[in-house]
Protein backbone atom coordinates (compact mmCIF):
# COMPACT_ATOMS: atom_id res chain seq x y z
CA UNK A 1 0.00 0.00 0.00
CA UNK A 2 0.83 3.38 -0.77
CA UNK A 3 -0.06 5.87 2.42
CA UNK A 4 -1.76 9.12 1.64
CA UNK A 5 1.23 9.93 4.11
CA UNK A 6 3.47 8.13 6.19
CA UNK A 7 3.86 9.76 9.26
CA UNK A 8 6.18 7.43 10.86
CA UNK A 9 8.30 6.71 8.08
CA UNK A 10 8.50 10.92 8.25
CA UNK A 11 9.04 11.31 11.87
CA UNK A 12 12.00 7.78 12.33
CA UNK A 13 14.30 10.57 10.07
CA UNK A 14 14.39 12.28 13.28
CA UNK A 15 14.20 10.00 15.90
CA UNK A 16 17.30 10.22 17.86
CA UNK A 17 16.61 13.89 17.97
CA UNK A 18 13.01 13.72 19.16
CA UNK A 19 14.00 11.46 21.64
CA UNK A 20 16.33 13.70 22.99
CA UNK A 21 14.25 16.69 22.49
CA UNK A 22 11.68 14.43 25.15
CA UNK A 23 13.93 13.95 27.40
CA UNK A 24 15.23 17.07 27.77
CA UNK A 25 11.61 18.51 28.70
CA UNK A 26 10.66 15.80 31.14
CA UNK A 27 14.12 16.26 32.59
CA UNK A 28 13.52 19.80 33.32
CA UNK A 29 11.25 19.18 35.18
CA UNK A 30 8.97 22.84 33.53
CA UNK A 31 6.30 21.64 30.76
CA UNK A 32 4.47 24.76 30.10
CA UNK A 33 5.83 28.18 29.07
CA UNK A 34 9.57 28.04 29.12
CA UNK A 35 13.36 28.06 26.74
CA UNK A 36 11.64 25.55 24.72
CA UNK A 37 8.91 27.08 23.80
CA UNK A 38 10.72 30.72 23.81
CA UNK A 39 13.49 29.53 21.58
CA UNK A 40 10.66 27.98 19.13
CA UNK A 41 9.26 31.67 19.20
CA UNK A 42 12.39 32.91 18.09
CA UNK A 43 13.71 30.21 15.47
CA UNK A 44 9.58 30.22 13.86
CA UNK A 45 9.76 34.24 13.73
CA UNK A 46 13.05 34.02 11.98
CA UNK A 47 11.82 31.41 9.61
CA UNK A 48 8.79 33.80 8.56
CA UNK A 49 10.94 37.00 8.76
CA UNK A 50 8.60 38.88 10.95
CA UNK A 51 8.87 40.20 14.34
CA UNK A 52 7.16 38.28 17.05
CA UNK A 53 5.92 34.11 16.79
CA UNK A 54 3.33 33.02 19.70
CA UNK A 55 3.00 29.72 20.57
CA UNK A 56 -0.92 28.08 20.78
CA UNK A 57 -2.38 24.87 20.99
CA UNK A 58 -3.40 24.53 17.66
CA UNK A 59 -4.36 26.34 14.33
CA UNK A 60 -7.74 27.15 15.13
CA UNK A 61 -6.79 29.15 18.52
CA UNK A 62 -4.42 30.88 16.10
CA UNK A 63 -6.88 32.81 14.27
CA UNK A 64 -9.48 32.81 17.09
CA UNK A 65 -7.09 34.67 19.17
CA UNK A 66 -6.14 37.03 16.21
CA UNK A 67 -9.70 38.21 15.87
CA UNK A 68 -10.01 38.09 19.63
CA UNK A 69 -7.16 40.22 20.38
CA UNK A 70 -8.41 42.84 17.58
CA UNK A 71 -11.77 42.75 19.05
CA UNK A 72 -10.03 43.73 22.16
CA UNK A 73 -7.78 46.59 20.64
CA UNK A 74 -11.07 47.97 19.41
CA UNK A 75 -10.39 47.41 16.07
CA UNK A 76 -13.49 45.37 15.79
CA UNK A 77 -17.01 44.46 16.91
CA UNK A 78 -19.78 42.20 17.23
CA UNK A 79 -21.29 42.27 13.56
CA UNK A 80 -18.33 43.02 12.03
CA UNK A 81 -17.80 41.33 8.35
CA UNK A 82 -14.69 39.30 7.28
CA UNK A 83 -14.03 38.13 4.21
CA UNK A 84 -13.11 34.68 3.57
CA UNK A 85 -13.14 32.06 0.56
CA UNK A 86 -15.50 30.07 0.09
CA UNK A 87 -14.20 26.39 -0.18
CA UNK A 88 -11.75 26.70 3.05
CA UNK A 89 -11.75 24.25 5.55
CA UNK A 90 -14.46 24.66 8.21
CA UNK A 91 -10.82 26.19 10.65
CA UNK A 92 -11.04 29.41 8.91
CA UNK A 93 -14.81 30.10 9.64
CA UNK A 94 -14.83 29.21 12.98
CA UNK A 95 -12.44 31.56 14.04
CA UNK A 96 -14.26 33.86 12.52
CA UNK A 97 -17.77 33.09 13.80
CA UNK A 98 -16.50 31.75 17.25
CA UNK A 99 -15.93 36.12 17.84
CA UNK A 100 -18.99 37.03 16.62
CA UNK A 101 -17.68 38.44 13.64
CA UNK A 102 -19.70 37.48 10.07
CA UNK A 103 -18.14 35.25 7.16
CA UNK A 104 -18.69 36.97 4.10
CA UNK A 105 -17.70 34.07 1.60
CA UNK A 106 -16.23 34.94 -1.92
CA UNK A 107 -15.32 32.59 -4.78
CA UNK A 108 -12.23 30.92 -5.07
CA UNK A 109 -10.12 31.45 -8.50
CA UNK A 110 -11.15 27.98 -10.10
CA UNK A 111 -7.71 27.38 -11.09
CA UNK A 112 -5.70 27.66 -7.82
CA UNK A 113 -8.09 27.27 -5.51
CA UNK A 114 -7.55 30.43 -3.63
CA UNK A 115 -9.40 33.46 -3.15
CA UNK A 116 -10.33 35.22 -6.00
CA UNK A 117 -8.45 38.89 -5.78
CA UNK A 118 -10.78 40.10 -8.38
CA UNK A 119 -14.14 39.48 -6.27
CA UNK A 120 -12.93 40.59 -3.08
CA UNK A 121 -13.71 44.30 -3.54
CA UNK A 122 -16.68 43.53 -4.50
CA UNK A 123 -17.91 41.67 -1.37
CA UNK A 124 -16.54 44.85 1.08
CA UNK A 125 -19.15 46.93 2.94
CA UNK A 126 -19.15 48.88 6.03
CA UNK A 127 -18.94 46.55 7.94
CA UNK A 128 -15.90 44.48 6.58
CA UNK A 129 -13.29 45.15 8.72
CA UNK A 130 -10.57 42.21 7.55
CA UNK A 131 -9.74 39.68 4.78
CA UNK A 132 -8.77 35.96 5.73
CA UNK A 133 -7.24 34.46 2.95
CA UNK A 134 -6.56 31.28 3.00
CA UNK A 135 -2.92 29.68 1.62
CA UNK A 136 -5.09 26.50 0.05
CA UNK A 137 -3.11 23.48 -0.07
CA UNK A 138 0.50 25.16 0.35
CA UNK A 139 0.02 27.94 -1.95
CA UNK A 140 0.62 31.39 -1.34
CA UNK A 141 -2.53 33.33 -2.05
CA UNK A 142 -1.94 36.95 -1.46
CA UNK A 143 -1.27 38.84 -4.06
CA UNK A 144 -0.55 43.01 -5.30
CA UNK A 145 -4.35 43.52 -5.60
CA UNK A 146 -5.28 42.10 -2.80
CA UNK A 147 -3.25 43.97 -0.74
CA UNK A 148 -4.30 47.15 -2.15
CA UNK A 149 -7.94 46.45 -1.97
CA UNK A 150 -7.00 45.88 2.11
CA UNK A 151 -5.40 49.07 2.03
CA UNK A 152 -7.54 51.04 0.54
CA UNK A 153 -10.71 49.80 2.74
CA UNK A 154 -8.50 50.36 5.72
CA UNK A 155 -8.69 46.10 6.24
CA UNK A 156 -6.93 43.91 8.01
CA UNK A 157 -4.95 41.15 6.10
CA UNK A 158 -4.74 37.82 7.87
CA UNK A 159 -3.44 34.91 6.84
CA UNK A 160 -4.97 31.25 7.47
CA UNK A 161 -0.84 29.86 7.29
CA UNK A 162 -1.74 26.37 8.23
CA UNK A 163 -0.58 24.60 5.45
CA UNK A 164 1.92 26.86 3.69
CA UNK A 165 4.64 26.96 6.26
CA UNK A 166 7.51 28.37 3.94
CA UNK A 167 5.57 29.76 1.22
CA UNK A 168 6.97 32.81 -0.99
CA UNK A 169 5.80 35.55 -2.36
CA UNK A 170 8.58 38.50 -3.25
CA UNK A 171 10.85 36.96 -1.18
CA UNK A 172 8.49 37.35 2.00
CA UNK A 173 7.27 34.26 3.81
CA UNK A 174 4.01 33.12 4.59
CA UNK A 175 3.32 34.23 7.82
CA UNK A 176 4.57 37.77 6.84
CA UNK A 177 2.32 39.01 4.22
CA UNK A 178 -0.60 40.75 6.07
CA UNK A 179 -0.87 42.05 9.47
CA UNK A 180 -1.23 38.74 11.26
CA UNK A 181 -1.16 35.04 10.31
CA UNK A 182 -2.02 31.62 11.99
CA UNK A 183 -0.50 28.43 11.48
CA UNK A 184 -1.21 24.74 12.21
CA UNK A 185 1.57 22.35 13.25
CA UNK A 186 -1.07 19.64 13.31
CA UNK A 187 0.60 16.23 12.43
CA UNK A 188 0.00 15.77 8.79
CA UNK A 189 1.54 19.66 7.82
CA UNK A 190 4.65 20.05 6.46
CA UNK A 191 5.96 21.40 9.67
CA UNK A 192 4.10 18.85 11.61
CA UNK A 193 4.22 18.59 16.04
CA UNK A 194 3.59 14.88 17.54
CA UNK A 195 0.42 16.87 18.58
CA UNK A 196 -1.53 19.46 18.44
CA UNK A 197 0.35 22.49 17.83
CA UNK A 198 -0.22 26.38 16.48
CA UNK A 199 1.23 29.91 16.01
CA UNK A 200 0.29 33.19 15.42
CA UNK A 201 3.13 35.43 13.80
CA UNK A 202 2.80 39.10 13.16
CA UNK A 203 5.22 41.89 13.19
CA UNK A 204 2.45 44.08 15.41
CA UNK A 205 3.60 44.60 19.04
CA UNK A 206 0.43 45.88 20.81
CA UNK A 207 -1.40 42.75 19.07
CA UNK A 208 1.34 40.58 20.24
CA UNK A 209 1.09 41.73 23.84
CA UNK A 210 -2.82 41.04 23.45
CA UNK A 211 -2.55 37.92 22.76
CA UNK A 212 0.00 36.81 24.94
CA UNK A 213 -2.38 37.48 27.23
CA UNK A 214 -5.39 36.02 26.05
CA UNK A 215 -4.34 32.29 25.54
CA UNK A 216 -3.01 32.46 29.22
CA UNK A 217 -6.43 33.04 30.46
CA UNK A 218 -6.56 36.90 29.44
CA UNK A 219 -3.61 36.73 32.04
CA UNK A 220 0.05 38.93 32.01
CA UNK A 221 0.83 38.55 35.59
CA UNK A 222 -0.44 35.22 37.39
CA UNK A 223 -4.01 35.21 39.17
CA UNK A 224 -4.35 39.17 37.46
CA UNK A 225 -6.98 38.61 34.11
CA UNK A 226 -7.33 41.74 32.61
CA UNK A 227 -9.31 40.37 29.44
CA UNK A 228 -11.57 37.03 29.26
CA UNK A 229 -9.03 34.77 27.48
CA UNK A 230 -8.56 31.34 26.60
CA UNK A 231 -6.32 28.46 27.84
CA UNK A 232 -4.16 28.10 24.43
CA UNK A 233 -0.64 27.06 25.09
CA UNK A 234 1.67 25.69 23.07
CA UNK A 235 3.58 22.87 25.67
CA UNK A 236 7.15 22.58 26.11
CA UNK A 237 6.86 18.74 24.34
CA UNK A 238 5.31 20.32 21.53
CA UNK A 239 7.85 23.24 21.54
CA UNK A 240 11.15 20.91 21.89
CA UNK A 241 9.71 18.66 19.14
CA UNK A 242 9.02 21.74 16.50
CA UNK A 243 12.39 23.15 17.02
CA UNK A 244 13.92 19.47 15.56
CA UNK A 245 11.73 19.75 12.67
CA UNK A 246 12.07 23.15 11.83
CA UNK A 247 15.68 23.24 10.99
CA UNK A 248 14.52 20.44 8.12
CA UNK A 249 11.74 21.81 6.82
CA UNK A 250 13.09 23.22 3.57
CA UNK A 251 14.94 20.10 2.77
CA UNK A 252 11.46 18.79 3.16
CA UNK A 253 9.83 21.33 0.99
CA UNK A 254 12.41 20.62 -1.85
CA UNK A 255 11.76 16.81 -1.46
CA UNK A 256 7.94 17.67 -1.78
CA UNK A 257 8.55 20.02 -5.07
CA UNK A 258 10.32 17.28 -7.01
CA UNK A 259 7.11 14.64 -6.27
CA UNK A 260 5.12 17.38 -7.26
CA UNK A 261 6.85 18.32 -10.20
CA UNK A 262 7.01 14.80 -11.52
CA UNK A 263 3.31 14.09 -11.02
CA UNK A 264 2.63 17.56 -13.20
CA UNK A 265 5.17 16.19 -16.04
CA UNK A 266 3.81 12.68 -15.86
CA UNK A 267 -0.01 12.57 -15.44
CA UNK A 268 -1.21 12.79 -18.76
CA UNK A 269 -5.08 11.36 -18.17
CA UNK A 270 -7.54 14.04 -20.18
CA UNK A 271 -9.73 13.00 -17.63
CA UNK A 272 -7.52 15.09 -14.59
CA UNK A 273 -7.11 18.41 -13.83
CA UNK A 274 -3.73 19.38 -12.45
CA UNK A 275 -2.93 22.24 -10.18
CA UNK A 276 -1.77 25.60 -11.34
CA UNK A 277 1.10 26.58 -10.58
CA UNK A 278 1.99 30.19 -10.24
CA UNK A 279 5.72 30.29 -9.11
CA UNK A 280 7.98 27.90 -7.73
CA UNK A 281 8.75 29.17 -4.16
CA UNK A 282 5.13 30.14 -3.81
CA UNK A 283 4.12 26.48 -3.57
CA UNK A 284 5.25 23.81 -0.70
CA UNK A 285 2.54 21.51 -1.73
CA UNK A 286 1.49 20.40 1.36
CA UNK A 287 -1.05 18.85 -0.61
CA UNK A 288 -0.99 17.84 -4.31
CA UNK A 289 -4.90 18.62 -5.33
CA UNK A 290 -6.21 17.16 -8.73
CA UNK A 291 -9.51 17.37 -10.07
CA UNK A 292 -11.92 14.89 -11.96
CA UNK A 293 -15.27 14.01 -12.08
CA UNK A 294 -15.13 10.54 -12.03
CA UNK A 295 -13.63 10.96 -8.44
CA UNK A 296 -15.53 8.08 -6.80
CA UNK A 297 -14.39 5.53 -9.88
CA UNK A 298 -11.02 7.18 -9.99
CA UNK A 299 -10.68 7.01 -6.09
CA UNK A 300 -11.66 3.09 -6.36
CA UNK A 301 -9.04 2.09 -9.05
CA UNK A 302 -6.57 3.56 -6.99
CA UNK A 303 -7.53 1.70 -3.95
CA UNK A 304 -7.64 -1.36 -6.07
CA UNK A 305 -4.17 -0.76 -6.69
CA UNK A 306 -2.83 -0.20 -3.15
CA UNK A 307 -2.82 3.75 -3.49
CA UNK A 308 -4.46 5.92 -0.78
CA UNK A 309 -5.77 9.00 -1.31
CA UNK A 310 -8.08 11.48 0.18
CA UNK A 311 -10.44 14.20 -0.02
CA UNK A 312 -9.91 17.84 0.86
CA UNK A 313 -12.72 18.87 1.87
CA UNK A 314 -15.84 16.82 0.32
CA UNK A 315 -18.38 19.18 2.05
CA UNK A 316 -17.59 23.26 1.47
CA UNK A 317 -18.35 25.31 4.80
CA UNK A 318 -21.53 26.74 3.55
CA UNK A 319 -23.10 23.47 3.40
CA UNK A 320 -22.30 22.32 6.50
CA UNK A 321 -25.37 21.66 9.26
CA UNK A 322 -23.02 23.70 11.43
CA UNK A 323 -23.95 27.03 9.82
CA UNK A 324 -27.44 26.09 8.34
CA UNK A 325 -27.85 30.36 7.91
CA UNK A 326 -25.67 29.66 4.56
CA UNK A 327 -26.77 26.29 3.44
CA UNK A 328 -29.00 28.15 0.83
CA UNK A 329 -26.19 30.25 -0.48
CA UNK A 330 -24.75 29.44 -4.35
CA UNK A 331 -21.02 28.92 -4.59
CA UNK A 332 -20.99 27.00 -8.31
CA UNK A 333 -17.18 27.36 -8.36
CA UNK A 334 -16.80 26.23 -5.12
CA UNK A 335 -19.23 23.17 -4.87
CA UNK A 336 -17.79 21.79 -8.05
CA UNK A 337 -14.04 22.39 -6.82
CA UNK A 338 -15.72 20.09 -3.39
CA UNK A 339 -17.71 17.77 -5.58
CA UNK A 340 -13.94 16.86 -7.32
CA UNK A 341 -10.91 17.18 -6.08
CA UNK A 342 -8.64 14.23 -4.88
CA UNK A 343 -5.31 14.45 -3.03
CA UNK A 344 -2.85 12.35 -4.61
CA UNK A 345 -0.08 10.55 -1.96
CA UNK A 346 2.67 13.14 -1.91
CA UNK A 347 5.37 13.67 1.41
CA UNK A 348 9.32 14.50 1.68
CA UNK A 349 9.43 10.54 2.26
CA UNK A 350 7.95 9.39 -0.74
CA UNK A 351 10.56 6.84 -3.16
CA UNK A 352 10.65 6.99 -7.02
CA UNK A 353 8.93 3.77 -7.45
CA UNK A 354 5.89 4.99 -5.63
CA UNK A 355 5.68 8.27 -7.51
CA UNK A 356 5.66 5.96 -10.79
CA UNK A 357 2.86 3.59 -9.45
CA UNK A 358 0.51 6.64 -8.91
CA UNK A 359 1.37 8.17 -12.14
CA UNK A 360 1.15 5.22 -14.01
CA UNK A 361 -3.04 3.57 -12.29
CA UNK A 362 -3.69 7.43 -12.69
CA UNK A 363 -2.74 7.23 -16.48
CA UNK A 364 -4.23 3.73 -16.91
CA UNK A 365 -7.60 4.83 -15.41
CA UNK A 366 -10.57 4.58 -18.35
CA UNK A 367 -13.82 4.66 -16.30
Amino acid sequence: MIKFLDLQKINSQYEQELKEAANRVIDSGWYLMGKELETFEENYASFCGTKYALGVANGLDALRLIFKAYIELGLMKKGDEVVVPANTYIASVLAISDNDLIPVFVEPNSQTYNLDSNKIEAAVTSKTKAVLTVHLYGQNSVDQQMIDVCAKHNLKLVEDGAQSHGALWNGKASGNLGDAAGHSFYPGKNLGALGDAGAVTTNDKELTKTIEALRNYGSHKKYENIYQGLNSRLDEIQAAFLNVKLKYIQNDINARRLVANYYLANINNPEIALPQVLSEEGHVWHLFVIRTKKRVELQKHLVEKGIQTLIHYPIPPHRQKAYREYNSFNFPITEQIHAEVLSLPISAVMEEDEMVNVVREINNFNA
